[in-house]
């Protein structure tokens, strides 16, 4: 029979207990910070989690905390974390072959460029390792195409982001990533975004080509007006400029459609095609994979031997980019996106009718979502304060909030998500 004081002593010890495993996992986080700040060069600002497994939406931390992400690492997580489909097709592939070089044909990387190019028009693709990689195509391919007449030129926006490139900064409207790397590349300019005639003035016998995010990510999530894009298709076929689409973080379904111009124009009945597009993210799912596709009239530009990548298309990261294909098609995730993020746009903008004083505007397209905040609300703070609610975001510009989550985010994880914000919302109202 217990008595109290054994009841006593047992509670001291459990307790006594947790707090001696937690303070080993802390040890064990702090370990892990001090081995970075010794040997990883200081190039991030990173948040103190340690992240050590993930399943589905979720992830845990090396004290056994689990969060819902809704970061989606930054976009690229397509399927979640570990999905069984694509542990098996990696592992499979790695027993066959990882990779030959591109000296040699391999028949996953022809597979996946045909499924690419079926999904926007006749052309053809390029495959690298990132979104930054696929840009740098598109300035080489921009300044191959304009060379004979001297026009090497490229027109991007205001707020844009290309890469961390030398020629990704010049090309990005931030100054903050352009900082410090002075003298920029020569050949870019910028103009204001969804500005059609500022883009018109900035041409000259120079330009070459025209290059724009239709749905730019790191500014907040901004959306190209239908009328802009048609506007740059007519005014590219008008002075021979290439039009060129950002697709590296918006692409691969995310907005509902494969890539995220599909989806702005649907309604427009106007077959507006670009010229190339670059893509990288979501389409790998978690493994480095970039592509650019080019339309045929210019795949001929970069002729044989001016453009390579040695990890390119390797069959490794083809069998993985195929399987996410199948599975993506299968189970209808673009519908599920599009579904999915309009029931969160449309909450989240009931939020902030509610609080105005808190979140100035929430912008989106399918699972690609703004939450911004009113200017006093900074959004790495917006971010730490979510993380201590067990929910994972992307901080964006100054006070904005991303959700970029995994393309199979069930209903019930979209309504955990959205609690949690709008309590978050509801503390910092009650603060003000």
């Amino acid at each position: 029979m217990k008595t109290a004081e054994n009841v006593q002593r047992s509670t001291r010890l459990r307790k006594a207990t947790a707090r001696q495993a937690s303070n080993v996992q802390r040890s064990k986080a702090e370990k892990i910070h001090r081995t970075f700040e010794k040997f990883v060069v200081p190039s991030y600002t990173r948040f103190d989690l340690v992240l050590e497994r993930g399943e589905g939406s979720y992830v845990w931390d090396v004290d056994g905390k689990r969060y819902l992400d809704l970061a989606g690492g930054i976009a690229v997580c397509s399927l979640g974390h570990a999905h069984p489909e694509i542990t098996e097709a990696l592992t499979e592939q790695a027993q066959k072959l990882i990779h030959v070089s591109n000296l040699y044909y391999n028949e996953l990387q022809g597979r996946l460029a045909k499924r690419i190019v079926d999904l926007i028009a006749l052309g053809r693709v390029f495959f690298c390792n990132s979104g930054a990689e696929a840009n740098e195509g598109l300035f080489k391919l921009a300044r191959k195409f304009g060379r004979d007449d001297g026009r090497y030129e490229i027109i991007t926006t205001v707020d844009s982001f290309h890469g961390r490139t030398l020629a990704g900064i010049a090309a990005t409207g931030q100054e903050k990533v352009k900082k410090g790397f002075e003298p920029a590349v020569e050949g870019f300019k910028q103009v204001p975004f969804n500005d059609l005639d500022a883009m018109r003035r900035a041409i000259t016998p120079k330009t070459a080509a025209i290059l724009v995010e239709p749905v730019q990510g790191e500014s907040g999530i901004t959306i190209a007006k239908p009328e802009y894009l048609i506007g740059l298709r007519r005014l590219c076929d008008e002075q021979n400029l290439l039009l060129l689409f950002d697709e590296v973080q918006a692409g691969h379904f995310r907005t509902g459609k494969f890539q995220s111009w599909q989806r702005i124009l649907e309604n427009e009945n106007v077959g507006l095609v670009p010229d190339a597009v670059s893509m990288a993210k979501s389409l790998g799912g978690g493994f480095p994979m970039g592509a650019f596709w080019v339309r045929e009239k210019f795949a001929n530009v970069l002729s044989a031997g001016t453009h390579a990548s040695t990890f390119g298309g390797t069959p490794l990261a083809c069998a993985v980019a195929l399987k996410i294909f199948d599975v993506i098609e299968r189970d209808n995730l673009a519908g599920n996106a599009r579904d999915t993020g309009d029931f969160l746009l449309r909450e989240l903008q009931k939020v902030q009718q509610r609080f105005p004083k808190v979140v100035k505007i929430v912008r989106g397209l399918g699972l690609m979502i703004g939450i911004e905040f009113q200017p006093q609300f900074k959004a790495v703070e917006i971010v730490k304060e979510l993380h201590q609610r067990n929910l994972l975001t992307v901080p964006a510009g100054n006070s904005v909030a991303r959700l970029l989550p995994a393309l199979n985010l069930s209903r019930g994880e979209a309504e955990e998500g959205l609690r949690i914000i709008e309590k978050l919302v509801v503390d910092l109202a009650d603060k003000e």
